[in-house]
């Protein structure tokens, strides 16, 4: 009997952690040149664009989803890396690394119209490649050069490392109410907590580059290498308690680095090979 009750908790209990929380209407693939090692740099609030960078930031390219055109915006080195788009899609701010003759990296940070396919210099010659922040929001995020989360908050830096201090942080993200962040720890799995860097909570030991889906799911990458190529990779769905996930895709699907779009009607990720895809969502 206590053998019977034991393997129905646990069948109820692979029932509940594989429960459906977002439902995948269809897949798009979207025409790309073969060979361009492409990833989603981000999608556009309006959801009518996503910016697309190469494997190693180089680049920043405009994709239009109705016209499924391009256009150039940056060649620049590290142009790819922690983009910002502004709320109504019109703007860019992106970096442009360089290195100077004490081998040091320098970023100078630019503006890119969309209207006037214009650029402007923002700040010049900044010293590493530490995200950029939105001065204009009330909470923002960033990864300091000693791996540490960095809040801004009406313009205020607070320093948190909820984790422990000798921890590696990367890919922190503010959730859309401003009331929680989730960001992963280098080796040891990805994590919730307040804008305090209290009440910290494990949600998953894989869920790379995660974005919020809204306040209380996560989309993350679930992928796996033999040190030379990645063989396996999908997307999950992450409820914020921990208790709650989903596969999205499959592992053959070779899916990375996700985006979301703001009505979140949308998730766009590419592969290895460099293909692009738009998943179609309902809740």
């Amino acid at each position: 009997m206590k053998k019977t009750f034991l393997f129905l908790a646990a069948c109820a209990l692979s029932m509940f952690a594989n429960a459906q929380i977002l439902e995948v209407v269809s897949t798009q693939k979207l025409p790309a040149e073969q060979g361009t090692l492409w990833k989603v740099a981000g999608f556009s609030p309006m959801g009518d664009y996503i910016l697309l960078t190469d494997s190693y930031d180089k680049g920043l390219v405009r994709y239009d989803l109705a016209t499924q055109t391009k256009k150039v915006i940056s060649e620049g080195v590290g142009a790819g890396w922690a983009v910002k788009i502004s709320k109504d899609g019109k703007n860019v701010v992106y970096r442009e690394k360089t290195m100077d003759a004490n081998k040091i990296t320098r970023s100078n940070i630019y503006k890119h119209s969309l209207v006037s396919n214009q650029r402007s210099l923002q700040a010049k010659a900044q010293v590493g490649m530490t995200e950029l922040v939105d001065k204009s929001a009330k909470v923002d995020i960033t990864i300091n050069t000693d791996l540490h989360i960095v809040l801004v908050r009406n313009g205020k830096n607070i320093v948190l490392t909820p984790s422990g201090a000798n921890e590696r942080y990367i890919d922190a993200k503010v959730s859309p109410d401003n009331k929680h962040i989730i960001y992963r720890v280098s080796g040891k799995g990805c994590y919730i907590c307040d804008l305090e860097g209290k009440n910290v909570r494990f949600i998953a030991s894989r869920c790379h580059a995660p974005q919020w889906y809204d306040n209380n799911i996560v989309v993350g990458m679930y992928d796996r290498d033999n040190g030379h190529e990645i063989y396996a990779s999908r997307l999950v769905a992450v409820s914020a308690d921990g208790k709650v996930k989903q596969n999205i895709t499959e592992d053959a699907s070779l899916a990375l680095f996700p985006s979301i779009s703001e009505a979140g009607d949308k998730i766009s990720y590419t592969t290895p090979a460099g293909e692009l895809y738009i998943i179609n969502i309902t809740r």
